[in-house]
């Protein structure tokens, strides 16, 4: 039985989760960052001449990545397709497939993508994302 206004860990993660999820919907640099603490363990691998990867500790450093990342592809030509939202304590672990088509070249590639996201108090500390850094500096390297 659920008593209202009591969440499990699991149900609290998923919703901060869902809330991160949704500011990348609405591709909200901000609304993105807001769901993040003020410290933060983020790690995004790939070749440092791409701007938006490598790591990041503050909150305030998260919009710079979106807004480094973005303009690479077309608008509306970026989808997301989720497969799974592992939950496990505090860490959830999303499973998709990122697409999107390079501004500078017209060329479309997928790759598959996990991300590690940890929660505390309401808040992301951690996000790990992890995918086929190569195609995508290949991808967008070839742009260049």
């Amino acid at each position: 039985m659920r008593i209202l206004g009591l969440m499990s860990n699991d149900d609290a993660v998923r919703a901060v989760v869902g809330e991160f999820l949704a500011a990348l919907g609405k591709g909200d640099a901000d609304l993105i960052a807001a769901t993040f603490a003020e410290e933060i363990d983020w790690y995004v691998p790939g070749d440092q001449a791409q701007g938006w990867t490598g790591q990041r500790t503050r909150r305030d450093e998260v919009p710079a990545y979106f807004r480094t990342m973005w303009p690479i592809f077309v608008p509306g030509e970026s989808e997301t397709e989720l497969k799974k939202i592992l939950v496990d304590g505090p860490d959830a672990v999303i499973l998709a497939q990122f697409t999107h088509t390079v501004q500078a070249n017209r060329r479309r590639f997928s790759t598959p993508v996990a991300m590690h996201l940890t929660v505390e108090n309401g808040k992301l500390v951690r996000m790990h994302l992890y995918e086929d850094t190569h195609l995508v500096a290949k991808s967008v390297g070839a742009a260049a």
